[in-house]
């Protein structure tokens, strides 16, 4: 580890013990709160009436609690459980520019869902969200045995490193799904919408609600976890123990979400990031603004890709991922005037 290295470290545990001092006796029901609460179940009462057939309408009621309750449920639960992934894997890699999709994670559910379905083509909906857990758990690992062996010289490297791993999973995915004839399959899984979320299909969603909880009952050992291995471990904490537990959380709910909805690019890159911004980095003083912010961020992308060319519909991944990245550029431009990148 080089001595800029551990500078940088010394400063970022120094800033976060900081900021957890100040945020640790902020109440909860803040006007501000209060308020974020009222916008988000305004925008959950959105989703439930903006659609193609009126729900006020004789005969259509049955329509509506077969598409629009589980449509907006499952916004719920991806857009909470999503967020909440990025800020332990932003903790426990101590980089702010991580997250499922950019660490790789993402494409090894994939890769996990399509060997299913080249082993077992009529495997159910629970086998396939179980190999997708398994290799999203296996992927992350992976990416965690990576960032050891390298030299972080730059905030940047690990990203890439993400990123990279990623495309070279993704390739093999698409190898297989031409050699299996399912090319369309494996783009419909990736493709992340909630078009398809209909009652019947999106009920593996409420496992992601149990991750949710517990990361609120452990939201203390992540944040500790953020200061480092080596000062975590000073303070009694089991790092390597707090590290299997976060990367098998992000797994269950990447593993379960890619099955259900495919992929949300950038939501826990930018959800952390922004609530970070304006609240420091105490995890559990966080996680209900995390929350809120990510149900409302994939719920307003979602009903801006059902309206702005109706009839049809544009996948709420490709709304994510223009907001994401333009907020990544942001955050890039950011840290380099505070003198955070090194190249």
């Amino acid at each position: 580890m080089t001595t800029t290295l551990r500078q940088d470290i010394a400063h970022t545990s120094r800033d976060i013990l900081v900021d957890a001092e100040r945020s640790r006796r902020r109440p909860l029901w803040t006007p501000a709160f209060s308020l974020a609460v009222v916008v988000t179940l305004g925008l959950l009462v959105l989703s439930l009436l903006v659609g193609q057939f009126d729900v006020f309408a004789d005969g259509n009621f049955w329509m509506f609690g077969i598409t629009r309750i589980p449509r907006t449920v499952a916004l719920v639960l991806a857009g909470a459980s999503m967020a909440m992934c990025g800020v332990i894997m932003q903790l426990l890699t101590q980089n702010r520019f991580v997250e499922p999709t950019t660490t790789g994670t993402t494409e090894w559910a994939g890769l996990g869902l399509i060997l299913v379905m080249w082993l077992a083509p009529t495997a159910s909906l629970f086998v396939r969200m179980s190999a997708a857990v398994g290799m999203a758990f296996l992927g992350t690992m992976v990416f965690f045995l990576f960032l050891r062996r390298v030299s972080l010289k730059s905030s940047l490297i690990v990203p890439i490193i993400g990123i990279m791993l990623g495309a070279v999973v993704s390739s093999f995915s698409t190898y297989l799904a031409l050699m299996t004839d399912s090319l369309q399959t494996l783009a419909i899984w990736f493709q992340g919408s909630f078009t398809g979320v209909i009652q019947g299909r999106y009920e593996l969603m409420w496992i992601v609600l149990g991750v949710t909880v517990l990361v609120f009952l452990v939201a203390d050992q992540f944040t500790a976890a953020g200061l480092g291995k080596d000062m975590a471990t000073n303070v009694g904490l089991n790092y390597a123990l707090v590290l299997f537990m976060g990367t098998a959380m992000v797994a269950v709910a990447t593993g379960v979400t890619a099955t259900v909805v495919g992929t949300l690019p950038f939501l826990g890159l930018v959800v952390p990031n922004i609530v970070a911004l304006f609240r420091g980095d105490d995890l559990r003083s966080n996680l209900p603004w995390v929350c809120l912010v990510g149900i409302s961020t994939v719920t307003v992308c979602d009903l801006v890709g059902r309206l702005i060319i109706a009839p049809f519909e544009i996948p709420v991944s490709m709304v994510l991922g223009l907001v994401g990245g333009v907020v990544f550029i942001g955050l890039l431009l950011r840290q380099r005037r505070k003198g955070g990148l090194v190249t």
